[in-house]
Formats: structure tokens, sequence, C-alpha cells
């Protein structure tokens, strides 16, 4: 056992001169350096931490009773036993453990695993230091050595539970995402298998479900189901958090044992009812849309939950596609994408992500997004369609249309706007802006045609009367124009005026009262419910085109047309509908005429006006002041 006067610098015990006079008082210094020893291995013996004196060999020469015991042995037996048979050997610390040796260093400090003499792994934090002789060669080293493993354990719990679920023990969202990341950067590094996504033992805490392979073994793709259960909120609220809980537990039980097994899959909750199975190493899309239907059909068994049966369905969004086409937030968003198709096509089923429907939906947000700044940028414009009497073929007025120009896809239709500005809101602002803008027009057909007394007919979503007050709307419209109220007609579908509640019937009524024409649209494909028009301030009804679409021009030679049959029932449903019409004192307006045949047939059914492009197409408001000037013309006024 070395004393503490060992090594270069070092001065003698009796006197504290420099070494190299001992022989002058030899008994005192070697009493001093007995002295040294024996304070040395109290220390030594009696110390909290473990120590060991290691010789060149790597022998063990002596081990002190806290480190014995740290891994399991008495201090006696460990004498002369070698440091790999308490620790594994690796690489570099071995390789700065031997700079150490060699005098290159004097300190080093590891993390290192030791062998506990029953099996069991002991982590510790190890730091050995070099002692050298009287002329500063190295002679052995001293390992202090503190046991961590709780501190370890206590942060691989910790590390567990930041990565799992606390409810159902699945990978959650931020393990999917460090799963799905190691993926792509194994595909990318060309690995056959990332250790980085290799399976994790229970000790490590990475769960079940860990993914257990890389990518490439077939080309580097990647494949997704996004899972979603059917209905899940109406059971939290029908029978409880509690309830729905339970049930989470029972499908990701069903889950992990169903398909979290294989190579390179990975099973996790996402939050709330939403689940994932993410497969590494997928084989093509066939692959993943059969394990989709697996999923469905798994999970339509019923589940036992706290004594009672509780059957659900899930919706399945599907992406299977080559890592190199992809990236992890594009394939997570197109899954997400395509649950959605899923659910709005019918629910409990699956939907594979369709690249020119993922197009249509993007171009379609993108539209939404612009609708508000385009309408202040002034790029919508109104066009005009005019309405004829079949009585006596003049102009009576207009329906206003609105079409976006827009700068890049160019005229844009509104059946593939409309739905988003109601879906949006943005209807509200736009129908104000196209109620003022043919308000406006009206007006100027009446200076230029006092006697023509030409209305101009607007539509009204369901949402501007809900969403604003469309009322006094309306009002403003007229002062600020100068447009006569009778000569504004306002046109609401069916499904809006008849559904429940009462707002929209006091609206209209209100409108009404201020002399505003009321028009029911599309009648006949909605409600239907004629008890309500004698009820409803309602002046006109227009009649949808299909049924017009029946009314035909009889075969060749007179022979009788194999569609007759229909073309009757239309003309029988028509009529009938023209003469409650006028029994309940309305006017009937048919839309989509498209030849003279069509006008006279419905002439004759007593209809009053008509619309479509037998009449004119829509178009600028001059195309409706020719037709006025027209009509003025032949009548010599």
């Amino acid at each position: 056992m070395p004393g503490r006067n060992e090594g270069p610098d070092r001065r003698c015990p009796v006197c504290s001169a420099p070494l190299g006079h001992e022989d002058r008082h030899p008994g005192a210094l070697l009493a001093a350096l007995q002295a040294s020893e024996s304070r040395f291995r109290a220390a030594f013996a009696d110390a909290g931490i473990g120590m060991a004196l290691v010789g060149p060999d790597d022998l063990i020469i002596e081990a002190n009773p806290a480190f014995a015991a740290m891994i399991g042995y008495e201090a006696p037996d460990l004498v002369g036993t070698h440091i790999h048979e308490i620790i594994d050997p690796e690489d570099t610390p071995r390789r700065l453990y031997l700079e150490l040796v060699r005098g290159e260093r004097d300190r080093l400090r590891v993390e290192k695993q030791l062998k506990h003499r029953d099996g069991r792994v002991v982590w510790s934090n190890v730091t050995i230091s070099l002692i050298r002789n009287g002329s500063g060669e190295p002679m052995y080293t001293l390992a202090m050595v503190e046991d961590v493993t709780e501190q370890r354990l206590l942060g691989d719990q910790l590390a567990y539970q930041s990565l799992h679920d606390p409810l159902t023990r699945l990978p959650n969202r931020a393990l999917f995402f460090e799963r799905l990341n190691a993926a792509f950067d194994s595909s990318a590094a060309g690995a056959g298998t990332a250790s980085a996504v290799g399976t994790a033992g229970a000790d490590s805490g990475a769960g079940a479900g860990a993914v257990d392979g890389g990518v490439n073994g077939r080309g580097g793709r990647v494949g997704l189901c996004y899972v979603d259960l059917d209905g899940f909120a109406a059971i939290n609220e029908t029978l409880g958090h509690h309830i729905g809980d339970e049930l989470l537990v029972a499908v990701a039980a069903r889950l992990e044992r169903g398909f979290a097994r294989g190579e390179g899959r990975l099973v996790a909750r996402l939050g709330g009812d939403e689940f994932a199975v993410l497969v590494c190493d997928s084989a093509g899309s066939e692959q993943l849309t059969g394990l989709a239907a697996d999923l469905i059909k798994t999970l339509e068994e019923p589940f036992d939950v706290a004594g009672q049966q509780l059957a659900v369905t899930a919706s399945v969004g599907v992406v299977e596609r080559q890592v190199r086409e992809t990236t992890p937030t594009d394939l997570l968003k197109d899954a997400d994408a395509t649950l959605y198709w899923s659910k709005s096509d019918g629910r409990a089923r699956w939907t594979l992500y369709d690249p020119a429907r993922g197009a249509y939906q993007l171009s379609r947000q993108r539209l939404a997004t612009a609708l508000r700044p385009a309408l202040e940028r002034g790029e919508f414009a109104v066009e005009y369609q005019p309405l004829v009497g079949l009585a006596d073929g003049t102009v009576h007025g207009a329906e206003a249309l609105v079409r976006w120009r827009h700068p890049r896809y160019g005229t844009i239709s509104p059946d593939r706007f409309i739905p988003l500005a109601e879906e949006s809101g943005a209807i509200v602002p736009l129908g104000k802006w196209v109620l003022e803008e043919s308000c406006r027009q009206a007006k100027r057909w009446l200076t230029e045609f006092p006697d023509a007394e030409t209305f101009v007919s607007v539509n009204l979503a369901a949402r501007q009367i809900w969403d604003s007050d469309v009322v006094a709307d309306v009002a403003n419209a007229l002062a600020t124009t100068g447009l006569p109220a009778r000569l504004l007609q306002l046109e609401i579908t069916e499904s809006a005026v008849l559904g429940p509640g009462g707002r929209p019937v006091q609206a209209l009524q209100a409108l009404a009262d201020m002399g505003v024409r009321i028009a029911i649209d599309d009648f006949g494909t909605g409600y239907s419910n004629l008890a309500y028009l004698s009820r409803l301030p309602v002046h006109v009804l227009k009649l949808d085109g299909s049924f017009i679409a029946g009314f035909r021009e009889p075969g060749p030679g007179g022979r009788p047309d194999k569609r007759s049959r229909r073309t009757d029932a239309d003309e029988q449903i028509v009529g009938a509908m023209v003469q409650l019409a006028h029994a309940l004192g309305l006017t009937v307006t048919a839309e989509g005429i498209e030849n003279a045949s069509q006008a006279e047939r419905l002439r004759l059914t007593g209809c009053d006006t008509a619309q479509g492009w037998y009449f004119a197409r829509p178009g600028e408001a001059d195309r409706v002041s020719a037709m006025l000037r027209e009509d003025r013309a032949r009548s010599g006024s």
C-alpha cells in the first residue's frame, strides 16, 4: 500500500524538506510513513464509495468493502480478479484507460455497467486516477466507484413516461415522431437496419410496439394507417369519461396484440381516440390497405367494458409511398386528410390517399383562404341572366350571379367557391356586396327603362340570415342605391326556409313587410312541405331545372318516344305545382330552359316566367339592357 510521499516533488514527513536526506532521521521517517499508510488504509477501508487499486496487468490489487458490496462480493474475493470480469471492455473507454496506464493522462471519468454477482447490472460513475512512483513512472490506478443505479432507473422511468401514453401505455406522439424520423434518417443513410429504430428491451423502457427494423429492405418505402374511432364522443357524453378511458385502454390492447408485432411496426396513440400504425418497411399500398381492413375488422368486435358490451367502428386513413418522395410532416398531414375523407365518405371504412383528391383539397383550401382578400381586392363580378315572361316574351327581371375573376385561375364558377364561402362565413360579406351591387344595377335599369319595372333577383344564403342582420343589410342597400323595394327579389332555398327555428321566418316576414319579394329557389328538391307555403311570406316559386329536363319534343315522324312517360309525368308535376302556386297567389319561374319547345310547353302549363340559355346566358348587365331596348322597340313605346 503506497504512502503519501511517493511521486515527484514529495517532501519529508518529518521535517518537510525535499526528499533525499532520509538517512538523517531514519527512525522518525519510518514511523511517519507507517502512520501515513495507516491513515490511508483507514480511509480506503471505511470510504462510503467503492474503491479499488488495479495493477498495470488489469488485475485488482485491493478493493474496499464498499466496492465489494456494490457487486455482491467480499473484499478479499476480488483480489487478483481481472477487471473485465466485472466491467465489459468498450472501445473508447478502453483506449482512454490505456492512455492513463501509459501515463499520458492522470485522470479519467466514465459511466460503466458493472456485473453484479447475481447477474444484474449495476450502473456506476467511475473516476480512475493514475498513481505514480517516486520517479513519476505509472505504477497502478485507483478507481473510485459511485453506484448510480437508482438514478439511472429513475431517469429511464422518466424517459419512458415522456415517450408513452399514461393511459394506454402505448408509444405516444413524441415517440411516434421519433421513430418516424429515424425511419427517414436510416433510409437517407442507406442503412439496411437502423439502430435508432431497433427493438429496445423491457429494461430500456421502449415499451410494447417498438419498431424492430430499418427501412430500406424493400426500396425505402413507408406506410401509415391513421385510425380514429367513430362515435367515441357520444360514448364519453352518455356513459361518462371513465367508461371512455376504459374503452381506449381496451382498444389499445387489441391494437397492440394484433398489429405491433413484426419487423418495422409501431402502434401509437396520437391523442384522444386517434391511433396510428406505422410500417417502416412497407411492401406497397396493398399491404397497407389490407392492414387497414384488418384494423377495421378487429375493432368491430364488441368490447366488454365495465360489465357492458360496447360496439365501436373505426375510420382509417392510409398513406403509403417511397421515403424519398415525402417527409414525416407531409406523411402525417396526408394521412390526416385521408382520415377526414374516410369520415366524410361514410365512416367505418378505410381510404387510400389519392394525390388528385389531395390536390383538389389543397386548391379548395387555398381558395377558401383567399376569399376575403379577393373581395377586398375587387376580384368578384356580378353577371345577370334575364327572367323572361312566357306570356309576352319580354324581360321582367334578371337574376344576379356572382363570378370570381381569379388572377391566377381565371373565372371560377360559383359551384366551386360558394360552398367554401358558406363554410368559412365569407358568404356574409360577399353576399352583402352582391346585394348592394345588384341593387345599384337595378336602379340603373329603372332610370333607363322606367316603364319596364325590371326587378333584380339576388340569392340569399341561409348563413346570411343566421350570422348577420339581413333585414338591416337589405334596408341599407335599398336606401344607399335608391332602388324601390318592390324591384328587389330575394331567393332562398327550401331547406333554409323550412328548417327548424323561427329566425329565418321572422327575417323573411320583415323583408316582405318592407316590400321585398321572396322567392323559394330550387323548389321541389328540398323539404317540399306544402303546408308551409300558406304561412310563409313567399311570392315566387322557382322550379328546379330537373323538372324541366323532361319537357322534350315528340319523336321523329310522330312516333311515341320511349321517354314520353317521363315527359308526361314531369308535365303533370309541373302543371300541378303551377296550379297550386297560383291558388296560393304565387307566381312561378322555371329554370334551365334550353329550347323553344320547352318554353312553349311550359307556357301551356301556365308558368309565368322562365330563364335559361334559350333566352340568354348569364353575362354583363349591358346584355340585359340590350334586351330591354328590344322589348321597348317592339312595343313602340
